[in-house]
């Protein structure tokens, strides 16, 4: 994690990571001012926090309350050498705590990550640079090994060397963030732009390096593919430059009366996108730079069967294909086929959990030739975790497999799948994509199977499988009577090999596929679209849920604080809309990225009616949300204060036999000055929209979408050099 310290006034410093700020100074004696704790005091406090944080999660899991429970923490000092401290933690339990949770307690107590860090000796180094903005945090991973796997063209280490310099040069600055190795040869991480948190992706391999080089390949990929903004605002500078997304980009004027203009798309992708004329120019305005009077923004794409160029709206992409089909490889064939399995993984993934194929096991014998994968799956089932390895091949017609595992704890079952023309690889990556980023605890929220279909079938069942497969599967799935013999399948050979074989199998689906390839950055990564195959959500989505549905409330949201009654009226009634889900976050409704931490980070749209009602005085209509809010909410302490008492205050406004003033001397006594100072100012008009700063869209204060933007500025000024 990246730490930014800023110098105030005499002692006292700031230190920011993420949405945070930590204030510190120095006690008088030591000629600060005694106005936040030292930097020592935040360590020390640090491993009692951390101790007590899995103390509470061990008691959470249990339904044990921790209302009696005590965590306290001395710091002992060595008289002859101060740097020498023993940390003394205790914890004191009730009686009626059995003596195995009280054991358990303590266990958990023990595996506080701050004291694991400080035990192994983490290492120091101290230099000075001439940009902090250039120094790359990935070197300690960086090796001079020659490594090779199955499916890279490169040795990893090679690998990981260009990934690093190509990520460098465009002035990213990667962190790993955490590891995870829970069992033998199954190894993840997360990465991130250390200035963007927002910015990350996750990777798996067998071996740590094979998990970095996933990690960058994905973080490449998405960069080229601009995936990381995808629903967002990129601001008026970025929106208003010569180009928005790429420097190839082709933008498209509306028809008479919104129809779709002459040019965009191919025959194919109209009738199969627009097969009732309902969908208009007007749906297809991208969300990222929001110009209806622009047009629609394309992206070129390759028609492989005729090398044609098609241009498809950005806006589709990012509506209905998302990420499915991107990477990024040593070389375009590399990358292709990544893309393809990919592809293929998750189509095939559909028809099975959809149509309820039961799949034939992988016999013992065949696992028995891969013993590194074999350690994984029996130190899970050693674990008390049941799994079940197949062929999701389908009669070896589709390079897929499938590891799922069963918690017996739980009933919770989770079925992750892996592809690669490569029997092995997909093997290992149905297991290791189980695993990304997750714990032995993670693994108790997954959900029972299922003989309900509709459950199965259900649009969002396939957008959870797709996000991290904790969708639901069918009980028939557990069937030992399979609707496929195993085959030991190999579609294997050179990656140029691979490539045709994967595209020969989609032709014979009689699916045409289009590529658009980018090496801006002096990598090489492409996105594949297979219309009919590839959709991760509806073609309606276009109409009923498109994301450029935040072209409706955007600039009035941002500009909340100085719009007229009339233009807030305008506002409420287009929030009234029935498509809008009331619990809808404004963040995903407007494409804003706010600070979590604050009112805006977790304001809703039924919040927001709230805010208007009160600044255009309609108690009434307050009120009623009001009841909503509190019965319905999972706000913060400090919010749901404020809309208790404003829902005492508003009846006794409106009710006219009562007087404010009579109960305002209690109300302070109940909710305090400030929640009463916020409370009656917007009953009375003298406090609009109470929690939510102003800001315009300009972005002023939304430090959080600003770094997002600043991060993307970075790919656009690399693509702008090539013009």
């Amino acid at each position: 994690m990246e730490i930014t310290v800023n110098f105030l006034d005499n002692l006292r410093l700031e230190a920011k990571f993420d949405d945070f700020s930590i204030i510190t100074d120095q006690p008088i004696r030591y000629k600060g001012d005694g106005t936040a704790p030292s930097p020592f005091d935040y360590f020390l406090a640090s491993s009692a926090l951390c101790a007590a944080y899995f103390v509470k999660v061990y008691c959470l899991s249990r339904d044990i309350s921790t209302d009696d429970i005590r965590v306290s923490q001395n710091n002992i000092i060595d008289p002859e050498n101060r740097y020498n401290q023993i940390f003394q933690i205790q914890i004191e339990l009730p009686s009626n705590i059995s003596e195995r949770d009280r054991a358990g307690i303590l266990r958990s107590a023990d595996r506080c990550t701050v004291k694991k860090v400080i035990q192994q000796g983490p290492g120091f180094t101290i230099d000075p640079v001439d940009d902090l903005n250039d120094t790359s945090l990935l070197q300690a991973y960086e090796g001079d090994g020659n490594t090779t796997i199955v499916g890279k063209d490169l040795p990893l280490e090679q690998t990981i060397a260009n990934m690093t310099s190509i990520l460098s040069d465009v002035g990213i600055k990667i962190e790993v963030s955490s590891w995870r190795n829970i069992v033998p040869n199954v190894w993840s991480l997360h990465v991130r732009e250390a200035s963007s948190p927002m910015c990350f992706t996750n990777g798996k391999g067998a071996t740590k390096e094979s998990a970095l080089c996933s990690a960058l390949g994905e973080y490449i990929e998405r960069m080229s593919c601009n995936f990381f903004y995808n629903d967002y605002y990129f601001g008026e500078e970025i929106s208003n430059s010569k180009f928005v997304h790429y420097p190839n980009e082709k933008w498209f004027k509306a028809g008479t009366n919104d129809a779709l203009p002459e040019g965009l798309m191919d025959e194919r992708c109209l009738q199969l996108y627009n097969p009732d004329d309902e969908l208009r120019a007007s749906h297809l305005i991208d969300t990222n730079s929001g110009l209806t009077e622009r047009g629609i923004c394309a992206l070129p794409f390759t028609r492989s069967s005729d090398q044609e160029t098609v241009y498809f709206p950005s806006n589709l992409l990012e509506n209905l294909f998302v990420s499915n089909g991107m990477s990024a490889g040593n070389n375009l064939y590399e990358a292709q086929v990544q893309c393809l399995s990919e592809i293929f993984e998750r189509a095939v993934k559909r028809q099975i959990i959809e149509e309820e194929i039961i799949l034939p096991d992988v016999p013992k014998e065949i696992l028995a030739k891969y013993p590194h994968i074999l350690a994984g799956i029996e130190e899970l089932e050693n674990k008390g975790f049941p799994v079940l390895v197949k062929d999701a091949s389908l009669g070896g017609k589709f390079p897929v497999m499938c590891v799922t595992l069963m918690n017996p704890k739980t009933s919770g079952v989770f079925a992750s799948f892996g592809a690669h023309p490569s029997f092995e690889v997909a093997l290992e990556r149905s297991l290791t994509e189980l695993l990304q980023g997750r714990s032995f605890e993670g693994l108790n929220d997954v959900p029972p199977p299922t003989f309900d279909s509709n459950a199965l079938t259900e649009p969002n069942n396939f957008v959870e499988h797709f996000i991290d497969s904790t969708g639901v599967i069918s009980w028939k799935f557990f069937s030992a009577k399979h609707d496929y013999a195993f085959c030991e399948w190999d579609f294997s050979g050179t990656t140029e090999q691979e490539n045709e074989c994967l595209m020969n199998i989609l032709a014979d689906l009689g699916k045409e596929v289009y590529v658009a390839t980018y090496e801006d950055f002096g990598a090489t990564a492409c996105r594949i679209l297979v219309p009919d195959y590839s959709e991760i959500y509806p073609t309606d989505d276009l109409i009923w849920d498109n994301t450029n549905q935040a072209l409706m409330f955007r600039e009035d949201i941002l500009n909340l604080h100085s719009l007229t009654d009339e233009k807030l009226e305008e506002l409420l009634e287009r929030l009234e809309g029935p498509e809008l889900d009331p619990y809808t976050v404004i963040s995903s409704l407007v494409g804003i990225v706010f600070d979590e931490n604050t009112v805006w980070g977790k304001l809703d749209i039924r919040e927001l009616k709230i805010l208007i009602h009160l600044a255009l005085k309609q108690y009434e209509d307050a009120k009623e949300l009001i009841g909503d809010f509190l019965n319905f909410n999972d706000n913060t302490v400090e919010r749901v204060l404020f809309y208790r008492a404003m829902d005492a205050v508003l009846d006794i406004t409106m009710d006219d036999d009562l007087d404010i003033d009579d109960y305002v001397p209690n109300l302070i006594r109940m909710y305090g000055s400030e929640v009463m100072d916020s409370v009656l100012g917007s009953v009375t008009g003298d406090v609009k929209f109470s929690g939510l700063t102003k800001t315009s869209m300009k972005l002023e204060g939304l430090d959080k979408h600003l770094k997002l933007i600043e991060s993307y500025k970075k790919l656009h000024k690399a693509r702008e050099l090539q013009l």
